[in-house]
């Protein structure tokens, strides 16, 4: 009697397929995401050279809020209120969020002097904005989300099958391992810029993807409900979940729909299906308490971004940075009181955790530090996926995919198995790829018979 002992480790041509066709479908993809990723990096600073002139206006002697959001609404028409953006300087013009018929928020810059308007662009149309989108959803909206979580969940497994190829089994020394053979031509060159590169920034490249995967549209919802069932690990979320309006994001909460106020002192945010919140001032009382609420506001010293929106029958003052860890809100009666405060610190532990992870993610939990390191392991994304194509053209023969053939047995092994099952589990999308594949191979299997 024979006993058929199950290997533990998969068998190395079984990953070299699973990683070929892995990255085929990656790899472009995180060269996309590298290059829209390295210039959402410095979104404080494109913002700020884009609307320079809009900094360095005559400084402004008698500014009033009231008169600012009076010449927006006048140059949108049928435009309602949405958000008034505290000045950074005495020179900086005033930025009104003011919401059209359609729906679409408009950014007004206003002479704060003068009180004219100096110029309106739709939220949507600015260029972090863009970016933005573009990085996590193609400009597809939901579609898009959706892609993008399939490239992140595939790309994990990319992670996992290369470190075990790369994992050193008969070599000696660090040369190829730990550092790249630079003084090598051919092959060997571009194998090591591949999978030493690789290895370097992979740990960087998972943070990433973990990060991202509360904004991605299944997985974030998916997390939403397990939080809703096990009893809201989180208290509020400031992150969006798929694709939001403009005017959701700005507003901090869905537009033109009643709901009960906050328990959180105007904390929710948007993208997470919570009920909305609609003004219930008048707008003639509504503007003529703006001056006062902002006179509140700059006492608060919260870090820029501070946007000033109007919640029921009180404002919200809120830091909108984009290292959470110091976002603060702050509800603020029509006189200027202040009656609830909420921070960071008071959010639920996983709110906390994903708020540090979206911080780095974007460059800015330790200034430009961390703005520097995401740009090293951008540039290093770039140099792996390029290498990888290069490799991948050197060895495919003419006309062919090059793939490495299917073996009559793959062996994946105890771990290779183990590890796709917590992977489909975690990740929805991959989990039902994994499965689709599965009952593919089964398919085609009993159709040709070998």
């Amino acid at each position: 009697m024979t006993i058929h002992i199950a290997p533990f480790w998969p068998d190395r041509r079984t990953l070299w397929r699973w990683h070929f066709f892995a990255g085929l479908f990656c790899l472009p993809f995180v060269a996309f995401l590298s290059l829209t990723g390295a210039v959402y990096l410095f979104k404080p600073q494109i913002d700020a050279w884009i609307d320079w002139r809009y900094d360095h206006l005559p400084t402004a002697l008698s500014p009033s809020p009231k008169r600012d959001v009076l010449a927006a609404l006048s140059a949108v028409p049928q435009g309602a209120f949405l958000a008034y953006e505290l000045p950074r300087t005495s020179q900086s013009a005033a930025r009104v969020l003011v919401s059209r018929s359609d729906g679409e928020a408009v950014r007004v810059y206003v002479d704060r002097n003068t009180h004219t308007v100096l110029k309106t662009v739709l939220e949507e149309n600015r260029f972090e904005r863009l970016v933005f989108r573009l990085h996590g959803q193609l400009l597809l909206g939901n579609v898009g989300s959706v892609i993008m979580e399939m490239v992140a969940s595939w790309t994990i497994v990319l992670i996992v099958t290369g470190l075990l190829l790369w994992w050193p089994r008969h070599q000696h020394g660090l040369a190829g391992v730990v550092y790249p053979r630079l003084g090598t031509k051919g092959r060997t060159l571009w194998r090591d810029l591949h999978a030493v590169t690789g290895v370097w920034v992979s740990v960087f490249l998972v943070l990433f993807l973990v990060s991202g995967l509360p904004w991605s549209f299944v997985w974030g919802h998916a997390l939403q409900s397990v939080e809703n069932t096990v009893g809201r690990l989180t208290s509020v979320k400031d992150w969006e979940i798929g694709a939001v309006p403009a005017a959701t994001v700005i507003a901090g909460h869905p537009v033109g729909q009643p709901r009960k106020p906050s328990v959180e002192g105007g904390m929710d945010m948007p993208g997470m299906d919570m009920p909305a919140v609609s003004t219930s001032f008048p707008e003639e009382e509504l503007v003529d308490s703006l001056d006062t609420v902002v006179q509140t506001a700059r006492t608060l010293s919260l870090p820029a971004p501070v946007i000033i929106t109007p919640s029921d029958s009180m404002w919200t003052v809120r830091s909108d940075t984009q290292n959470r860890p110091l976002r603060e809100s702050v509800t603020v009666t029509p006189d200027g009181h202040v009656t609830a405060q909420a921070t960071f610190s008071q959010k639920g532990l996983l709110d906390r955790i994903i708020g540090y992870g979206v911080a780095a993610h974007e460059g800015q939990l330790f200034g430009a530090v961390n703005q520097v390191i995401n740009l090293v392991v951008t540039t290093g994304l770039l140099m792996m996926s390029c290498a990888a194509t290069v490799l991948w053209l050197k060895r495919k023969p003419v006309g062919f995919l090059g793939a490495p053939p299917a073996m009559p047995s793959q062996k994946y092994g105890i771990v290779g198995i183990t590890t796709l099952v917590i992977l489909g589990l975690l990740l929805p999308e991959l989990g039902a790829a994994l499965l689709v594949l599965v009952l593919a191979n089964r398919m085609f299997a009993r159709l040709c018979p070998t």
